[in-house]
């Protein structure tokens, strides 16, 4: 799969291809359904799939902090889609240049002059152009006289209710790993690289590898009981800090692991991270004994909860992954003052 970083990296081989239009945010379910169409025109057509996809996204440029946080990164999306047999990504940088095109100059500069669109794949109600003329009927319409063909994508449902990454945010800010999961259609998860920290953990003999995370990127806030893929493809299950770490303070969000049974060292090397219940928000304790005393606490609740799940796998029950439908009940934490998750919004 080749990765295109703008117009004016595009070969000649780019031109001629079978498209589609959007932000990809999680590569749900509903986007690999859009692929699927794609495939079978590319199929049909003998051309290659090409997805185009906007960095920053759109409604990061115009809401910034107030845009809905993302499921996945850039580098983790354009993995997602390769793995959906997706040929080339074109990444538009979406700046003032390109929320200036109006609807006929980006089908002229992009689908047209840039890509050689033989076939696109958008959905019914897609807009775009800074005259907002940008439709599914204008598309069309072109498409007629420019020598391309567009159709609508299909509509994909779970339980009766159109897949959208808008859903999959609320399930998962409400602790619905399991029902996240099958809109996803793979467990949720979140990575990075681990990186030295203050090490305050050690203090407390709770070490941690410490994974920044992008503010964008941050769909959970708070404290879950995870399993965790090591580099050589171990599972190991632990306790998890996602957000601002406001006792001790961050500069910026951090994913904070402690891993079960693991002694060894993790700097440098990138994990994978599966969130699978949440035990607590994120909280801002009086001291450091205060929060001392919790992580003792959401150790033990989450040992519980793993163990819970191991006998329910004996019993002929459960998955892999032990996948909450709810957060664990709650328990008293005291503070003095609790940090809010961020809003979400409708992404469209």
């Amino acid at each position: 799969m080749r990765v295109i970083r703008g117009l004016h990296n595009l070969r000649d081989e780019d031109r001629g291809c079978v498209a589609t239009i959007g932000n990809f945010d999680g590569v749900h379910r509903g986007h690999r359904a859009i692929l699927d169409q794609c495939r079978e025109q590319a199929a049909r057509l003998g051309l290659p799939v090409t997805v185009v996809v906007f960095e920053p996204q759109p409604r990061e440029f115009f809401a910034g902090d107030q845009a809905p946080p993302r499921l996945t990164r850039l580098r983790d999306k354009v993995a997602l889609l390769g793995e959906c047999g997706v040929d080339r990504i074109l990444c538009l940088p979406f700046n003032d240049a390109l929320r200036s095109l109006t609807a006929l100059e980006f089908i002229e500069q992009v689908l047209v002059g840039g890509l050689g669109v033989r076939h696109l794949v958008v959905g019914d109600d897609f807009r775009f152009g800074c005259d907002r003329r940008g439709d599914f009927h204008l598309l069309t319409e072109v498409g007629e006289t420019r020598g391309f063909g567009v159709e609508h994508t299909r509509t994909f449902t779970v339980d009766d209710e159109r897949v959208s990454s808008t859903r999959v945010r609320t399930l998962l800010a409400s602790g619905n790993f399991a029902a996240a999961a099958r809109l996803l259609g793979r467990p949720y998860r979140l990575g990075g690289r681990v990186v030295p920290d203050r090490q305050l953990g050690r203090t407390i003999g709770v070490p941690t590898a410490n994974l920044p995370q992008p503010a964008l990127s941050l769909a959970l806030q708070g404290v879950y009981a995870v399993v965790s893929e090591l580099p050589d493809g171990r599972r190991l299950p632990g306790v998890a800090n996602i957000g601002w770490r406001p006792t001790v303070g961050s500069e910026r969000p951090v994913l904070e692991v402690h891993l079960f049974a693991f002694d060894g060292d993790l700097y440098g090397r990138r994990l994978t991270v599966f969130p699978c219940a949440k035990l607590r928000g994120e909280v801002k304790f009086d001291d450091f004994a205060a929060l001392k005393h919790q992580i003792g606490l959401d150790l033990k609740r989450a040992r519980a909860y793993f163990a819970n799940h191991a006998a329910d796998r004996q019993a002929g029950d459960g998955d892999d992954l032990p996948l909450a439908s709810a957060p664990l009940a709650r328990e008293a934490v005291t503070s003095d003052s609790s940090a809010g998750a961020p809003a979400d919004h409708d992404d469209g």
